[in-house]
């Protein structure tokens, strides 16, 4: 049985990729999701959802949905594995191993030059495009469609960025992923810098062939000043100086460059995207709390008609007539008993019903769409505890006898198919009797014992 989503993020995803199926492939064969559906009551959109869960159940959008988010967090874990190991890499070409003087200009583009390039890109794309999620984004949403490996996924990412448009909610949840990858990226370079730094000994220097060194002193100073509000060492305009001449080595200026490194790094790289993922996730959590199903959708303007007809929605004005047309075809009873008994397309050479007991109640044979449809209708609103359905085996099992079975078995606790024994001078084929027996035990349908009548008053064999 597959897990029913618990959120109402995932119901409302679900439902909207049933639309998107129906847009484009036409309404579904929906006749028991409907009644299920207005069984249940309620306002028509917990009524459209209702159908909708029952259908991606029944179609395998349920499971689909569950590979998706196995593939999803799958290559969640693949980009975090690589935004851990990009920002090690990062730290490690920065310095180097040690054997050559740092240049701290360097150093200082290869740990912030991509993450300050992306970021600014981020920036671009949300204010000039809106809804931009990305490369990383549209990376993630990719490999998660390829490890579900399900073709019936097909509708799941477009549905679910359609879903999230309604309040532009798409920038904000690959948002909160792109920072929290660049965060995670940022943190582990600062992690294997501070580890190279303290194992590890370095020179740091400054080269240049057309600036002078005050140009290099402002710069210093100025990228320093806000980590050394944090405490952060800040080198001196002598230290710094001093380290544009090569070969040079002063062991302050050491420790001073290393703290400089290490605070323009947490400050212009780790903090800005720690902020900025906090945002995202604050603005992501409030507007999903408030997205809705609208049930005005032009899509739903049909589902209005067969989810909610005129009569109920709006109440029988006219009269009742002094009496009703009686069907020919047989009738079945109001009041439904905890165990009853079914038949399914019998004929005349079958002796019906049998004897039953006073706790058993024959709801006749089904023999047209009209009995049915009122049968199945009666069964959702009070399903009974037992249900058992009599056929005849020398008939084919059909699809559309094992559907409407099927139907039938949902709409009850516990549910048998009598396989009937033929009448006096017929014979039964056994190799349709195995047919029969194969198609219930693919259907997930138990065939009743040797006393089904038994089994339908008690319950047991």
């Amino acid at each position: 049985m597959t897990a029913q989503p618990e959120t109402p993020l995932d119901r409302l995803w679900l439902v909207e990729t049933i639309r998107l199926r129906e847009d484009h492939a036409g309404l579904l064969d929906d006749a028991e999701a409907n009644r299920q559906a207005r069984a249940a009551g309620g306002t028509l959109s917990e009524q459209i959802e209702r159908r909708a869960l029952f259908l991606a159940q029944r179609d395998g959008q349920l499971e689909a949905w569950r590979h998706w988010h196995q593939g999803a967090r799958l290559a969640g874990l693949l980009l975090v594995l690589l935004a851990l190991l990009s920002g090690a890499g990062l730290a490690f070409a920065a310095l180097g191993d040690g054997q050559r003087p740092v240049n701290v200009f360097w150093a200082l583009g290869s740990l912030l030059g991509l993450h300050l390039l992306t970021l600014l890109g981020w920036f671009l794309g949300f204010f000039a495009l809106g809804d931009h999620g990305g490369a990383l984004g549209r990376l993630w949403l990719w490999l998660s469609e390829k490890f579900a490996r399900d073709a019936r996924a097909v509708h799941l990412a477009p549905a679910l960025l359609m879903l999230l448009q309604q309040r532009r909610l798409s920038r904000w949840l690959l948002g909160a992923g792109i920072h929290g990858l660049w965060l995670l990226a940022m943190g582990s370079a600062l992690l294997t810098l501070l580890a190279l730094l303290a194992t590890r000994r370095y020179g740091f220097v400054w080269e240049t062939t057309i600036l002078g060194e005050n140009a290099f002193v402002a710069l210093t100073q100025t990228l320093g000043a806000l980590p050394s509000l944090l405490g952060f060492a800040q080198p001196g305009a002598e230290q710094i100086r001093a380290s544009g001449v090569l070969g040079e080595e002063l062991e302050g200026a050491r420790q001073a460059w290393a703290g400089w490194l290490v605070g323009v790094t947490l400050v212009y790289g780790v903090v800005p995207r720690l902020l900025l993922a906090a945002v995202c996730v604050w603005r992501w959590r409030r507007g999903r709390s408030a997205l809705r199903l609208d049930p005005e959708l032009p899509s739903y303007r049909l589902l209005r008609e067969r989810l909610q007809p005129p009569s109920e929605r709006l109440g029988i004005k006219d009269p009742a007539p002094s009496s009703l047309p009686h069907s020919s075809a047989g009738s079945l009873p109001e009041a439904l008993g905890n165990a009853l008994l079914v038949a399914i397309e019998l004929d005349d050479t079958q002796a019906w019903p049998p004897t039953l007991p006073a706790d058993v109640t024959d709801a006749g044979i089904l023999d047209d769409r009209h009995q049915r449809r009122r049968l199945l209708e009666q069964l959702t609103r009070h399903p009974p505890s037992r249900l058992l359905i009599a056929c005849d085996p020398r008939r084919s099992p059909d699809r559309g006898t094992l559907a409407l079975i099927g139907e039938l078995s949902r709409c009850a606790r516990a549910t048998r198919v009598w396989l009937l024994p033929p009448p006096p001078g017929n014979t039964l084929d056994p190799a349709r009797l195995a047919d029969w027996h194969e198609a219930l035990e693919r259907s997930g349908l138990a065939p009743a014992g040797p006393a089904p009548l038994q089994w339908l008053e008690h319950g047991d064999d």
